[in-house]
């Protein structure tokens, strides 16, 4: 019965095209699964095209919380660049202070290295100055030895004026101070003599010298002081300081 009804078509000049109709069907489905996600893409598209639109009218018309985090990402920014720099600065500061903290000991080594070295020969410079001295007072011990104490004084003196010279180029000062205004720096009063025609505190002996070197005095003069004299002229007092 299917046959006649086919012929039938035939006949009156219908043709059914199944295998056409399959393949126009297929074409169709393929062409709807690639418009698909193609229509998605479109679509994500279109909604952060959207987002970046209304970003910018809301930052256009100001928006408050977009302009507060675009301020805030800024300050950051800022604060992070700042503490980058303070940071390297204060590393440059603590390598500068340890190079001079180490040529400072460099410099202090040396400098005590160096005074060591003049102490040393200042004394070696003194110690030559004396051998002299010594020649000398062993040639006096032998002239007394040989010839009695005759002439020994003389002798006596003679290495004393040379030892006093010897000292006095090393620097040495002798403080000497009779017959001068009492100076408490530089003596050191171990009696007070009444005298009426000196002035009031003016030394009148001097048990024992006093020496220096330069201002320090390595040994205060022990001296006898006047009292009940005039007192001395202001003047004179400028004079003497």
């Amino acid at each position: 019965m299917a046959k006649r009804k086919n012929e039938d078509a035939a006949d009156k000049g219908f043709q059914i095209p199944i295998e056409d109709a399959n393949d126009e069907a297929a074409e169709t489905a393929e062409e709807a699964i690639d418009e698909e996600p193609q229509a998605d893409e479109a679509e994500a598209k279109d909604a952060e095209a959207a987002e970046d639109d209304e970003a910018t009218e809301a930052a256009e018309e100001g928006d408050p919380d977009i302009v507060a985090e675009a301020e805030a990402v800024v300050e950051e920014a800022a604060a992070a660049d700042a503490l980058e720099k303070a940071q390297a600065e204060a590393k440059e500061w603590q390598d500068r202070y340890l190079r001079l903290h180490a040529e400072w000991d460099t410099y202090r080594r040396r400098m005590g290295e160096q005074r060591e070295e003049e102490k040393a020969r200042a004394t070696e410079k003194l110690m030559e100055n004396l051998l002299p001295v010594l020649d000398d007072f062993e040639r006096t011990v032998a002239y007394a030895d040989e010839n009695g104490e005759e002439g020994l004084i003389d002798g006596v003196k003679a290495v004393q004026t040379k030892l006093v010279d010897a000292l006095k180029k090393g620097g040495l000062e002798i403080i000497d101070p009779a017959g001068e205004a009492y100076d408490a720096l530089e003596a050191q009063a171990v009696q007070m003599v009444p005298d009426t025609e000196a002035f009031e505190e003016t030394v009148k002996d001097v048990f024992q010298k006093g020496y220096k070197m330069g201002r320090k005095v390595l040994r205060a003069a022990m001296v006898t002081v006047t009292t009940g004299g005039p007192q001395r002229p202001k003047e004179e007092e400028s004079e003497e300081e």
